[in-house]
């Protein structure tokens, strides 16, 4: 098997509209993945993005990044790397049926992959999802529908979906379906650009971390979605494999937050321009015999010497925003070097890694993030808005997943509060919720309606989850 552009560029949408044709005759000149770009930065959806936490949560600084300038910054290194692998392609034709379009078509999929990659993840970034996974392996044995406890009443495929729950899988299912602008087809965006968010083509019963491919490590979409990935899955010929520009974003999003966490740790306070010095000093040292063009420490140090002799008042600061551009810059051609030295590979979907392993930049991505680890995600300050995260994501499930137990339960009557708590839902995902359990087993039902509960918690801000839980109990937080 081996993977064609013709196919995996498809402008297919699951709701037509219009000829269907790539490049109509209309006085509209936009590309369709350009119209896709559109759809996503007017969604509210997106703009939520910017109250949605990255490193630090409910954070007051303007200088801190959120997932809005997380997800521009993503979208801008996949663009860049598109056009980058793209003219490889072209100059040195290492496809003789991929064209100039092509090139234009993969860095508009790119850049609105970037926007979107995140758009599903719960309040308060990662551990967000952290505690929505262990509150369901906590309690999907305790609670009970009509006597007998969820964990045997759902199928297994539904249970791992919630036990495995996933950012990322929550980011197809919103912009297929939540996000209800016309009809339950959600954006209802290319199948090319929808391919390209779901970095892992598996189940959740076919999760396998130790299988050595990268694309088997997590969930990447849930049964209730299966359906509309299969369809996309078949129109482009992927069968199983990733999208070859899935390996581009996955590097961009990689460059993104491994080098903004150590600028904003900086900013922070958690992280000294020494104590970076000494960690590249000591990855050079370890990693001497690998091959590398690139000094990370000799490049910061040329910048702090900079900064001084231009006579900068903090030339720490300096030095170290100056150099997350210039490794930026480093990680972007590595990343290019990666996908086009393994191209065939890729593009006949036996490709297992990400587009850094076994060079010099896959030994730096790692020190970022085991620095960032080190020094910011195990320090007592994180720790401390954890722990209250972890209490109002706890509070905040316990409650609408009660509710939605017995929510369109013909033999339970929901309580007085659950009926208010249900009544918070937006009507949006209730509309979605019903079209889709129409001719559904009560079981299936079951599992949709514990989809809609996560699915409203997911789609709320950091802000609105903390008020929310103030408000519910009466809390000062």
């Amino acid at each position: 098997m081996r993977l064609n552009w013709e196919q995996l560029l498809s402008t297919k949408r699951y709701r037509t509209s219009g000829s269907g044709k790539k490049y109509a005759r209309s006085a509209d000149l936009r590309s369709e993945f350009e119209r896709d770009y559109q759809r996503i930065i007017g969604s509210a959806s997106f703009r939520r993005l910017q109250d949605k936490t990255q490193v630090f949560p409910l954070d007051k600084s303007d200088f801190i990044r959120t997932r809005l300038t997380h997800s521009l910054e993503v979208s801008s290194f996949a663009k860049s790397l598109g056009q980058n692998i793209g003219e490889n392609i072209l100059v040195y034709k290492k496809d003789r049926s991929f064209t100039v379009q092509m090139k234009e078509d993969i860095c508009n999929i790119l850049q609105c992959a970037g926007l979107i990659h995140d758009i599903g993840n719960p309040p308060f970034g990662h551990f967000g999802e952290d505690a929505i996974r262990e509150w369901f392996g906590d309690n999907l044995h305790k609670l009970q529908f009509h006597g007998r406890p969820l964990d045997q009443v759902l199928t297994r495929q539904m249970k791992e979906d919630l036990y495995h729950f996933e950012g990322n899988a929550q980011a197809f299912r919103l912009v297929t379906k939540l996000h209800y602008l016309v009809d339950e087809r959600g954006m209802n965006l290319t199948y090319a650009l929808l391919h390209t968010i779901v970095k892992y083509p598996v189940p959740s019963t076919e999760i396998n971390p130790k299988s050595g491919n990268i694309k088997d490590k997590k969930l990447g979409y849930y049964y209730a979605d299966e359906e509309i990935f299969r369809e996309i899955e078949e129109t482009l010929g992927t069968n199983g494999c990733r999208h070859p520009l899935t390996f581009i974003l996955e590097a961009a999003d990689d460059i993104a937050y491994k080098t903004a966490d150590i600028e904003d740790a900086f900013v922070k306070g958690f992280l000294s321009y020494n104590k970076l010095m000494e960690e590249l000093v000591e990855l050079e040292r370890t990693y001497a015999q690998v091959r590398n063009p690139f000094s990370p420490s000799a490049k910061l140090k040329e910048m702090y010497d900079r900064g001084r002799d231009i006579h900068i008042d903090d030339p720490e600061e300096y030095a170290i925003k100056n150099w997350i551009v210039r490794v930026q810059g480093f990680l972007i051609n590595c990343a290019t070097y990666g996908f086009t030295s393994n191209y065939d590979a890729i593009m006949e979907g036996t490709y297992r890694y990400d587009l850094f392993h076994g060079t010099f930049a896959e030994k730096l991505m790692d020190l970022l993030g085991d620095l960032a680890y080190r020094e910011v995600f195990t320090s007592e300050t994180i720790y401390r808005m954890e722990v209250s995260e972890s209490v109002m994501i706890n509070y905040l499930m316990d409650r609408f997943i009660g509710a939605v137990i017995g929510y369109d339960d013909r033999e339970q009557e929901l309580g007085t509060i659950d009926r208010r708590l249900v009544s918070f839902i937006s009507s949006n995902y209730k509309r979605v919720y019903h079209y889709h359990a129409q001719g559904r087993s009560d079981v299936e039902k079951l599992y949709l309606r514990l989809l809609l509960a996560t699915d409203y918690i997911c789609g709320m801000t950091d802000s609105y989850a903390r008020r929310l839980y103030q408000e519910l109990t009466s809390s000062v937080y």
